[in-house]
């Protein structure tokens, strides 16, 4: 489970992902569909899971690939595609690949990361080697967009996140069942900066019938200096850096984000 974040592992964690982000206050769609446009496209997407940003984009009339791990959140996804307008269908295409060593035999002008994929990825190998694929796939004149947590320190060492917290409000399915979700961190690893998370769902059937379903993944914290170096030695330099997707001023607020707008720069 080190590079999927469990979305190739439970089927269920793909199903019930819109559902659960259905009233999802993240401001991430304007601010991809925003950068999509300025760039022209064509955008390759990585973690584009369900489509959540990925049909937007289409539908804003810019050429985009999709690529993620996980045939359970691409079987999501195709759904909505064949739902769209012929000219929007036509805008889109979808790869499964490992975001650590795909090669798709084209350059992009935008790559992105929407809501973090890029964290489960727990190893530095494995970050580096994404890093220098996406290098690969970007055109020189490109932009590269990394979206990553600002690391909390009191939240990293709040024991109290061990037992189930931020009770989710219950959300209906067009099939009757009915569900709200619970969150847990597991364990902190400070060696490695991993953090072990569940996402815990409590789903009632139709019938009365109820069972618990937990989403466990772990996640690799960043912090900002870290990741900095991090692009830079795999050739981008960091052209903007937000704390929210209002492009706010990083550090005008704690944690807040860490989204990186890089170009890429040539290698020595």
């Amino acid at each position: 489970m080190s590079q999927t974040g469990g979305y190739v592992e439970y089927a269920f964690a793909a199903e019930f992902y819109d559902p659960a982000y259905s009233d999802f206050e993240r401001k991430d769609v304007e601010f991809f569909v925003e950068l999509s446009k300025e760039t022209g496209g064509p955008v390759l997407e990585i973690g584009c899971g369900t489509g959540r940003v990925l049909m937007p984009t289409a539908e804003a009339g810019i050429e985009i690939t999709g690529l993620d791990v996980s045939e359970y959140m691409l079987k999501e996804c195709r759904k909505k595609i064949n739902l769209a307008r012929n000219e929007v269908r036509d805008r889109i295409k979808l790869v499964k690949e490992d975001m650590r060593s795909f090669d798709l035999g084209r350059e992009f002008k935008l790559i992105t990361t929407p809501f973090r994929p890029f964290q489960h990825l727990v190893t530095i190998d494995d970050q580096f080697a994404c890093l220098n694929t996406i290098y690969n796939h970007l055109s020189d004149d490109g932009l590269f967009v990394l979206d990553i947590f600002n690391p909390s320190i009191p939240y990293l060492a709040d024991e109290s996140r061990k037992e189930e917290f931020n009770k989710e409000a219950n959300v209906t399915m067009s099939d009757g069942r009915s569900f709200y979700r619970t969150s847990r961190t597991q364990e902190v690893d400070f060696a490695n900066q991993v953090v072990h998370c569940e996402l815990i769902y409590y789903v009632t059937h139709p019938d009365g019938r109820e069972e618990r379903l937990v989403h466990e993944f772990p996640m690799r914290y960043i912090f900002r200096w870290e990741a900095q170096h991090m692009l830079a030695r795999c050739g981008f330099k960091v052209r903007d850096l937000y704390a929210d997707f209002e492009k706010a001023e990083f550090g005008s607020k704690y944690p807040g984000e860490l989204i990186f707008i890089c170009e890429k720069v040539k290698r020595i």
